[in-house]
């Protein structure tokens, strides 16, 4: 069965870090385009940003761009997002998901063809 897991969320001060990491079971990631996406309370979920099965192509929302970046290590079949100076309105479930087009890399793109089950990201003082 394929699977996406998504782990390293948590509760962390405003200002600080978290890097959250997606990996795959039943299946490997590397020739998968990979989306980071995010739903708060209340809220719609909304594309954070994406990469492509190379990394050549990546995208990042208006609203974490400068502090979050994603990266991919294909040889771990893992993709990473690593948040910097969090703030309160980051606080979200964040779910990872994969698109077998290999460049497929929207911001906002929910035709994904796997998800995982999202891991809580809270940014609290």
């Amino acid at each position: 069965q394929l699977q996406l897991v998504e782990s390293g969320g948590g509760l962390v001060q405003p200002g600080g870090s978290l890097r959250l990491s997606c990996a795959a079971s039943g299946f490997t990631l590397d020739s998968y385009a990979i989306g980071w996406f995010r739903q708060a309370p209340g809220k719609e979920r909304e594309g954070v940003s994406c990469i492509s099965s190379s990394g050549g192509r990546i995208k990042y929302a208006e609203s974490v761009k400068g502090r979050f970046t994603i990266s991919r290590d294909n040889a771990k079949s893992t993709v990473y997002l690593q948040m910097n100076s969090l703030k309160p309105e980051d606080t979200a479930v964040y779910y990872c998901a994969a698109h077998t087009v290999q460049t497929m890399c929207v911001i906002d793109y929910y035709g994904m063809d796997y998800w995982g089950k999202g891991t809580l990201v809270t940014v609290s003082s």
